[in-house]
Protein backbone atom coordinates (compact mmCIF):
# COMPACT_ATOMS: atom_id res chain seq x y z
CA UNK A 1 0.00 0.00 0.00
CA UNK A 2 1.18 3.52 -0.72
CA UNK A 3 2.43 4.84 2.67
CA UNK A 4 1.47 8.45 1.96
CA UNK A 5 -2.07 7.40 1.11
CA UNK A 6 -2.20 5.27 4.28
CA UNK A 7 -1.10 8.16 6.49
CA UNK A 8 -3.55 10.59 4.90
CA UNK A 9 -6.42 8.13 5.15
CA UNK A 10 -5.74 7.62 8.85
CA UNK A 11 -5.78 11.41 9.31
CA UNK A 12 -9.09 11.60 7.42
CA UNK A 13 -10.80 9.06 9.68
CA UNK A 14 -9.39 10.73 12.80
CA UNK A 15 -10.71 14.12 11.64
CA UNK A 16 -14.09 12.55 10.97
CA UNK A 17 -14.29 11.32 14.58
CA UNK A 18 -13.09 14.70 15.93
CA UNK A 19 -9.83 13.36 17.33
CA UNK A 20 -7.49 15.92 18.94
CA UNK A 21 -5.75 18.15 16.39
CA UNK A 22 -2.24 17.17 17.51
CA UNK A 23 -3.03 13.53 16.81
CA UNK A 24 -4.33 14.27 13.32
CA UNK A 25 -1.42 16.54 12.50
CA UNK A 26 1.08 13.84 13.43
CA UNK A 27 -0.18 11.78 10.49
CA UNK A 28 -0.53 14.75 8.14
CA UNK A 29 3.04 15.89 8.87
CA UNK A 30 4.41 12.37 8.46
CA UNK A 31 2.59 12.11 5.12
CA UNK A 32 4.26 15.33 3.98
CA UNK A 33 7.69 13.99 5.00
CA UNK A 34 7.08 10.70 3.23
CA UNK A 35 5.81 12.44 0.10
CA UNK A 36 9.04 14.43 -0.08
CA UNK A 37 11.17 11.29 -0.41
CA UNK A 38 11.70 9.11 -3.44
CA UNK A 39 9.61 5.94 -2.94
CA UNK A 40 12.68 3.70 -3.06
CA UNK A 41 14.52 5.85 -0.53
CA UNK A 42 11.46 5.91 1.72
CA UNK A 43 11.23 2.12 1.62
CA UNK A 44 14.94 1.72 2.34
CA UNK A 45 14.82 4.14 5.27
CA UNK A 46 11.75 2.39 6.67
CA UNK A 47 13.34 -1.07 6.46
CA UNK A 48 16.62 -0.01 8.04
CA UNK A 49 14.99 2.15 10.71
CA UNK A 50 16.71 5.35 9.54
CA UNK A 51 13.33 6.92 8.90
CA UNK A 52 12.72 7.16 12.65
CA UNK A 53 15.41 9.81 12.97
CA UNK A 54 13.67 12.19 10.56
CA UNK A 55 11.77 15.16 11.98
CA UNK A 56 8.02 14.61 11.70
CA UNK A 57 8.18 10.83 12.00
CA UNK A 58 7.05 9.30 15.29
CA UNK A 59 6.82 5.74 16.51
CA UNK A 60 3.23 5.23 15.31
CA UNK A 61 3.72 6.87 11.91
CA UNK A 62 6.97 4.94 11.39
CA UNK A 63 5.08 1.71 12.04
CA UNK A 64 2.41 2.68 9.51
CA UNK A 65 5.00 3.49 6.84
CA UNK A 66 7.00 0.35 7.53
CA UNK A 67 3.96 -1.92 7.23
CA UNK A 68 2.81 -0.13 4.05
CA UNK A 69 6.14 -0.41 2.23
CA UNK A 70 6.22 -4.11 3.16
CA UNK A 71 3.02 -4.54 1.14
CA UNK A 72 0.40 -4.77 3.86
CA UNK A 73 -2.43 -2.60 5.09
CA UNK A 74 -1.08 -0.98 8.28
CA UNK A 75 -2.63 -2.28 11.48
CA UNK A 76 -3.56 1.20 12.65
CA UNK A 77 -5.37 1.93 9.38
CA UNK A 78 -7.35 -1.30 9.75
CA UNK A 79 -8.29 -0.22 13.28
CA UNK A 80 -9.58 3.24 12.32
CA UNK A 81 -11.40 1.85 9.30
CA UNK A 82 -13.24 -0.58 11.55
CA UNK A 83 -14.20 2.24 13.93
CA UNK A 84 -15.53 4.27 11.01
CA UNK A 85 -17.36 1.51 9.16
CA UNK A 86 -20.85 2.79 9.99
CA UNK A 87 -22.36 6.11 8.79
CA UNK A 88 -22.09 8.97 11.24
CA UNK A 89 -25.88 9.25 11.51
CA UNK A 90 -28.65 6.67 11.46
CA UNK A 91 -31.35 8.86 9.92
CA UNK A 92 -31.49 10.69 6.60
CA UNK A 93 -29.52 8.12 4.61
CA UNK A 94 -31.63 8.50 1.48
CA UNK A 95 -31.33 12.28 1.65
CA UNK A 96 -27.60 12.02 2.23
CA UNK A 97 -27.25 9.95 -0.94
CA UNK A 98 -29.06 12.70 -2.86
CA UNK A 99 -26.50 15.36 -1.86
CA UNK A 100 -24.21 16.33 -4.72
CA UNK A 101 -22.06 18.99 -3.13
CA UNK A 102 -21.08 21.17 -0.21
CA UNK A 103 -21.11 24.98 -0.16
CA UNK A 104 -19.21 25.67 3.07
CA UNK A 105 -15.63 24.55 3.67
CA UNK A 106 -12.41 26.05 4.97
CA UNK A 107 -8.76 25.53 4.09
CA UNK A 108 -5.45 26.57 5.61
CA UNK A 109 -5.81 29.88 3.80
CA UNK A 110 -7.94 30.92 6.80
CA UNK A 111 -8.53 28.72 9.85
CA UNK A 112 -8.70 25.28 8.26
CA UNK A 113 -6.03 22.66 8.80
CA UNK A 114 -5.29 21.52 5.25
CA UNK A 115 -4.55 23.09 1.85
CA UNK A 116 -7.38 23.44 -0.69
CA UNK A 117 -5.96 20.61 -2.79
CA UNK A 118 -6.37 18.15 0.10
CA UNK A 119 -9.93 19.31 0.74
CA UNK A 120 -10.77 18.78 -2.92
CA UNK A 121 -9.16 15.33 -2.98
CA UNK A 122 -11.22 14.28 0.03
CA UNK A 123 -14.44 15.65 -1.47
CA UNK A 124 -13.74 13.71 -4.67
CA UNK A 125 -13.06 10.55 -2.67
CA UNK A 126 -16.40 11.00 -0.92
CA UNK A 127 -18.14 11.18 -4.29
CA UNK A 128 -19.03 14.88 -4.32
CA UNK A 129 -19.71 16.60 -7.63
CA UNK A 130 -18.69 20.00 -6.32
CA UNK A 131 -17.13 21.72 -3.32
CA UNK A 132 -17.20 25.44 -2.56
CA UNK A 133 -14.09 26.83 -0.91
CA UNK A 134 -15.44 29.46 1.51
CA UNK A 135 -12.63 30.71 3.70
CA UNK A 136 -13.29 33.52 6.16
CA UNK A 137 -13.36 37.23 5.32
CA UNK A 138 -10.89 39.88 6.58
CA UNK A 139 -12.86 41.13 9.59
CA UNK A 140 -12.38 37.74 11.27
CA UNK A 141 -8.72 38.31 12.06
CA UNK A 142 -8.61 35.45 14.57
CA UNK A 143 -9.39 33.11 11.66
CA UNK A 144 -6.84 34.73 9.31
CA UNK A 145 -9.62 36.02 7.06
CA UNK A 146 -8.87 36.75 3.43
CA UNK A 147 -8.29 40.29 2.23
CA UNK A 148 -9.41 41.12 -1.29
CA UNK A 149 -5.85 40.61 -2.49
CA UNK A 150 -5.48 37.18 -0.87
CA UNK A 151 -8.91 36.13 -2.11
CA UNK A 152 -7.92 37.12 -5.66
CA UNK A 153 -4.87 34.87 -5.37
CA UNK A 154 -7.06 32.05 -4.11
CA UNK A 155 -9.30 32.42 -7.17
CA UNK A 156 -6.24 31.86 -9.34
CA UNK A 157 -5.45 28.72 -7.34
CA UNK A 158 -9.00 27.40 -7.75
CA UNK A 159 -8.74 27.95 -11.51
CA UNK A 160 -5.55 25.87 -11.57
CA UNK A 161 -7.15 23.13 -9.48
CA UNK A 162 -10.16 23.02 -11.78
CA UNK A 163 -7.92 22.84 -14.84
CA UNK A 164 -6.52 19.54 -13.58
CA UNK A 165 -9.51 18.30 -11.60
CA UNK A 166 -11.13 15.00 -12.51
CA UNK A 167 -14.74 14.39 -11.58
CA UNK A 168 -15.27 17.37 -9.27
CA UNK A 169 -15.82 21.11 -9.68
CA UNK A 170 -14.32 23.52 -7.16
CA UNK A 171 -16.50 26.59 -6.67
CA UNK A 172 -15.06 29.94 -5.66
CA UNK A 173 -16.59 31.38 -2.54
CA UNK A 174 -16.27 33.01 0.83
CA UNK A 175 -17.90 32.91 4.24
CA UNK A 176 -18.45 36.64 4.53
CA UNK A 177 -18.82 38.01 8.02
CA UNK A 178 -22.05 39.97 8.48
CA UNK A 179 -20.82 43.25 9.93
CA UNK A 180 -22.72 45.20 12.57
CA UNK A 181 -24.06 47.42 9.80
CA UNK A 182 -25.51 44.40 7.97
CA UNK A 183 -22.96 44.78 5.18
CA UNK A 184 -20.88 41.87 3.93
CA UNK A 185 -17.20 41.83 4.87
CA UNK A 186 -15.62 41.87 1.43
CA UNK A 187 -15.51 44.32 -1.45
CA UNK A 188 -18.52 44.22 -3.80
CA UNK A 189 -16.13 43.76 -6.71
CA UNK A 190 -14.68 40.59 -5.20
CA UNK A 191 -18.08 39.25 -4.17
CA UNK A 192 -19.24 39.65 -7.76
CA UNK A 193 -16.41 37.36 -8.90
CA UNK A 194 -17.44 34.48 -6.66
CA UNK A 195 -19.66 31.50 -7.40
CA UNK A 196 -21.06 31.26 -3.86
CA UNK A 197 -21.34 33.70 -0.93
CA UNK A 198 -22.19 32.34 2.51
CA UNK A 199 -23.03 35.15 4.95
CA UNK A 200 -22.65 34.48 8.69
CA UNK A 201 -22.57 36.41 11.96
CA UNK A 202 -19.43 35.74 14.01
CA UNK A 203 -19.24 38.65 16.46
CA UNK A 204 -21.45 40.27 19.12
CA UNK A 205 -23.77 37.27 19.01
CA UNK A 206 -25.52 38.40 22.20
CA UNK A 207 -26.77 41.66 20.70
CA UNK A 208 -30.41 42.45 21.38
CA UNK A 209 -33.15 40.99 19.19
CA UNK A 210 -33.79 44.17 17.18
CA UNK A 211 -30.12 44.83 16.48
CA UNK A 212 -29.46 41.26 15.39
CA UNK A 213 -32.57 41.18 13.20
CA UNK A 214 -31.59 44.38 11.36
CA UNK A 215 -28.07 43.07 10.92
CA UNK A 216 -29.21 39.76 9.43
CA UNK A 217 -31.81 41.40 7.20
CA UNK A 218 -29.12 43.65 5.76
CA UNK A 219 -27.16 40.60 4.64
CA UNK A 220 -30.18 38.63 3.41
CA UNK A 221 -31.36 41.61 1.33
CA UNK A 222 -27.93 41.92 -0.29
CA UNK A 223 -28.23 40.41 -3.81
CA UNK A 224 -24.75 38.93 -3.47
CA UNK A 225 -25.76 36.64 -0.56
CA UNK A 226 -26.61 33.06 -1.51
CA UNK A 227 -26.62 31.21 1.83
CA UNK A 228 -27.32 32.36 5.40
CA UNK A 229 -24.78 30.43 7.44
CA UNK A 230 -25.30 28.92 10.95
CA UNK A 231 -27.98 31.49 11.69
CA UNK A 232 -28.13 31.29 15.50
CA UNK A 233 -24.40 30.94 16.18
CA UNK A 234 -25.09 28.48 18.96
CA UNK A 235 -22.71 25.80 20.26
CA UNK A 236 -24.25 22.80 21.98
CA UNK A 237 -21.08 20.84 22.84
CA UNK A 238 -17.40 20.51 22.01
CA UNK A 239 -14.00 21.83 22.99
CA UNK A 240 -15.10 25.47 22.75
CA UNK A 241 -17.83 24.93 25.33
CA UNK A 242 -21.46 25.87 24.80
CA UNK A 243 -23.05 29.10 23.61
CA UNK A 244 -26.74 30.05 23.54
CA UNK A 245 -28.42 30.90 20.29
CA UNK A 246 -28.68 34.50 19.17
CA UNK A 247 -31.99 36.31 19.53
CA UNK A 248 -33.55 37.59 16.30
CA UNK A 249 -36.95 37.78 14.61
CA UNK A 250 -36.77 34.46 12.78
CA UNK A 251 -40.09 34.97 11.00
CA UNK A 252 -38.88 38.23 9.40
CA UNK A 253 -35.45 36.84 8.56
CA UNK A 254 -36.79 33.65 6.98
CA UNK A 255 -39.46 35.57 5.08
CA UNK A 256 -36.68 37.73 3.65
CA UNK A 257 -34.66 34.61 2.77
CA UNK A 258 -37.65 33.18 0.87
CA UNK A 259 -38.29 36.49 -0.90
CA UNK A 260 -34.65 37.06 -1.88
CA UNK A 261 -33.77 33.49 -2.81
CA UNK A 262 -31.27 33.02 0.04
CA UNK A 263 -30.90 29.44 1.26
CA UNK A 264 -30.91 28.76 5.00
CA UNK A 265 -27.92 26.63 5.90
CA UNK A 266 -28.37 23.42 7.85
CA UNK A 267 -24.91 23.40 9.38
CA UNK A 268 -23.68 19.82 9.81
CA UNK A 269 -21.06 20.39 12.46
CA UNK A 270 -22.05 18.26 15.48
CA UNK A 271 -21.17 21.02 17.94
CA UNK A 272 -23.45 23.51 16.17
CA UNK A 273 -26.62 21.64 15.09
CA UNK A 274 -27.70 24.98 13.70
CA UNK A 275 -30.49 25.98 13.11
CA UNK A 276 -32.34 24.27 15.96
CA UNK A 277 -35.16 21.96 14.87
CA UNK A 278 -37.91 24.47 15.49
CA UNK A 279 -36.20 27.04 13.29
CA UNK A 280 -35.70 24.52 10.49
CA UNK A 281 -39.44 23.89 10.54
CA UNK A 282 -40.16 27.62 10.64
CA UNK A 283 -37.93 28.22 7.63
CA UNK A 284 -39.61 25.33 5.82
CA UNK A 285 -43.05 26.84 6.47
CA UNK A 286 -41.77 30.23 5.26
CA UNK A 287 -40.94 28.70 1.87
CA UNK A 288 -37.16 28.82 2.24
CA UNK A 289 -34.63 26.80 0.35
CA UNK A 290 -31.90 25.06 2.34
CA UNK A 291 -28.23 24.20 1.94
CA UNK A 292 -26.86 21.20 3.85
CA UNK A 293 -23.19 22.06 4.41
CA UNK A 294 -20.32 20.55 6.36
CA UNK A 295 -18.53 23.75 7.48
CA UNK A 296 -15.50 21.46 7.32
CA UNK A 297 -12.15 22.75 8.57
CA UNK A 298 -10.33 19.51 7.69
CA UNK A 299 -10.77 16.83 5.00
CA UNK A 300 -12.35 14.23 7.29
CA UNK A 301 -14.97 16.73 8.44
CA UNK A 302 -16.42 16.87 4.94
CA UNK A 303 -18.25 13.66 5.85
CA UNK A 304 -20.26 15.58 8.48
CA UNK A 305 -23.00 15.97 5.84
CA UNK A 306 -24.49 12.79 7.35
CA UNK A 307 -25.48 14.85 10.40
CA UNK A 308 -27.11 17.61 8.37
CA UNK A 309 -29.03 15.13 6.23
CA UNK A 310 -30.34 13.40 9.35
CA UNK A 311 -31.64 16.67 10.81
CA UNK A 312 -33.20 17.78 7.52
CA UNK A 313 -35.00 14.45 7.15
CA UNK A 314 -36.13 14.53 10.77
CA UNK A 315 -37.78 17.90 10.18
CA UNK A 316 -39.43 16.98 6.89
CA UNK A 317 -37.26 19.01 4.50
CA UNK A 318 -37.75 17.56 0.99
CA UNK A 319 -34.75 16.99 -1.26
CA UNK A 320 -36.01 19.38 -3.92
CA UNK A 321 -35.84 22.27 -1.42
CA UNK A 322 -32.13 21.57 -0.72
CA UNK A 323 -29.84 23.32 -3.19
CA UNK A 324 -26.92 20.98 -2.49
CA UNK A 325 -28.92 18.18 -4.14
CA UNK A 326 -28.95 20.17 -7.39
CA UNK A 327 -26.54 19.58 -10.27
CA UNK A 328 -23.78 22.17 -10.42
CA UNK A 329 -25.10 23.90 -13.55
CA UNK A 330 -28.48 24.54 -11.94
CA UNK A 331 -26.84 25.62 -8.69
CA UNK A 332 -24.57 28.16 -10.40
CA UNK A 333 -27.43 29.59 -12.43
CA UNK A 334 -29.43 30.04 -9.23
CA UNK A 335 -26.49 31.63 -7.40
CA UNK A 336 -26.00 34.21 -10.16
CA UNK A 337 -29.61 35.41 -10.20
CA UNK A 338 -30.07 38.97 -9.04
CA UNK A 339 -26.39 39.89 -9.09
Amino acid sequence: MDPVAALNEIAFWLERELAPTFKVQAFRKAAAVAAGLDPDELAARARTGRLKSMKGIGARTFEVIQQAVDGGVPDYLVKVRERSAEPLAEGGRELHQALRGDLHSHSDWSDGGSPPEDMVDAARWLGRDYLALTDHSPNLKIANGLSAERLARQLDLVARINAGADGIRVLTGIEADILESGELDQTPQMLDRLDVVVASVHSKLRSDRGTMTRRMLGAVNNPRTNVLGHCTGRLVKGSRGTRPQSEFDAERVFAACAENGVAVEINSRPERQDPPDELIRMALDAGCLFSIDSDAHAPGQLDFLHYGAERAAKNGVPAERIITTWPVERLLEWCSQGR
